[in-house]
């Protein structure tokens, strides 16, 4: 006879007021089940898909890797988290933020993650990341901001969160403008446009340092930003910012970095500026410092990603993420990256 599921017992739960029909036994007919009619039917039943060979290689998660001979200081996986003010919850920031989009020949991918230290100590990420696509149809732009802080200064994220968006809303607002001059290749136009609306932006983050007290320096961030045109037929791609941060391409398998003194000409009192035709094939890399260090001084990682994103298709949003934290030791700081892969 089968147990009652009314009875609790070592390996189940009492279900308690719950109404459960007596189990059939001698003095209680069994009711047989019946076949659905044809016609009562709406689908027939799929047949189950064969079972893999025991040696057929099974498709595994995306792990989180370290690279190096010895492993980082902290821990793989988040820890702490950082304290909550119940008057200001709207201030809390995610240990993680993904973002992605497909437009005519290139994916873009982006992700910002709270480093290995803040996990650690449960503090707040302090880089910030916002994406967003401005207009309509083949005028549309998207628009990729990113900015980090030192994090040990006290309003790093915020200066970071501010700055992204003042620059933002502005680079919104000229939006048509903008988007004229890209196609058209005025190269000198949207230098002069971006350089006032980032210089504008740090004009904020002074003013808003000197209202609350703070040093200029502990109240700023490096920001790095990308306008990339929805017009299938445009293929330039324009970056710009100022402080720390980077800005990479991988072409025919090998990192170029185009922020290095070879670049020197697109570079005005601090001020960066790119703008590019992409080849189909390119693969550009616009990060904050916290991953701009390790592809600057670490061979095993330009080589890694070099090999994993010289694939056919671009990674997916999880498979991107596991590549974004490839983690070495002596770099435990918040990452921030955002990268186009050209068809």
């Amino acid at each position: 006879m089968p147990r009652d599921p009314r009875a609790g017992g070592a390996t189940g739960y009492a279900l308690g007021g719950v109404d459960v029909p007596p189990v059939a036994g001698p003095e209680l007919p069994v009711r047989r089940a019946q076949a659905p009619r044809r016609e009562d039917r709406t689908e027939e039943v799929p047949a189950p898909l064969p079972v893999p060979a025991a040696d057929a290689p099974a498709e595994r998660r995306p792990e989180v890797h370290h690279l190096g001979d010895r492993a980082p200081t902290y821990a793989a996986e988040p820890g702490a988290l950082p304290p909550a003010d119940p008057a200001a919850l709207d201030g809390l920031t995610p240990d993680t933020v993904l973002e992605g989009a497909r437009y005519g020949s290139y994916t873009l991918r982006a992700a910002s993650l709270r480093g290995d230290s803040a996990r650690y100590r449960g503090e707040a990420r302090r880089d910030f990341l916002l994406t967003a696509r401005f207009g309509g149809g083949d005028d549309a732009l998207v628009l990729v901001a990113l900015a980090g802080g030192d994090r040990a200064a006290p309003g790093a994220a915020e200066a970071a969160a501010e700055l992204c968006r003042t620059v933002a809303a502005a680079v919104g607002r000229s939006q048509g403008r903008l988007a004229e001059d890209i196609r058209a290749g005025r190269r000198d136009a949207l230098r002069s446009g971006l350089q006032r609306l980032t210089d504008r932006g740090y004009g904020r983050l002074r003013a808003r340092a000197a209202e609350l007290g703070l040093a200029e320096a502990a109240y700023t961030a490096g920001l790095r930003g990308l306008l990339l045109p929805v017009d299938p037929e445009c293929r330039t791609r324009v970056c710009f910012g100022a402080g720390a941060g980077g800005l990479f391409r991988l072409r025919s398998g090998q990192w170029e970095d185009l922020e290095t003194a070879g670049q020197a000409e697109d570079t005005e009192g601090g001020f960066r500026f790119r703008a590019a035709v992409a080849r189909p094939g390119d693969t550009l890399l616009l990060c904050s410092g916290g991953l701009a260090e390790p592809m600057r001084e670490e061979a095993a990682l330009t080589a890694e990603l070099a090999a994993r994103w010289s694939e056919a298709e671009p990674p997916g949003l999880a498979a991107f993420l596991a590549d974004t934290q490839l983690r070495l030791k002596g770099y435990a700081d918040d990452r921030t990256a955002a990268a186009v892969w050209e068809a």
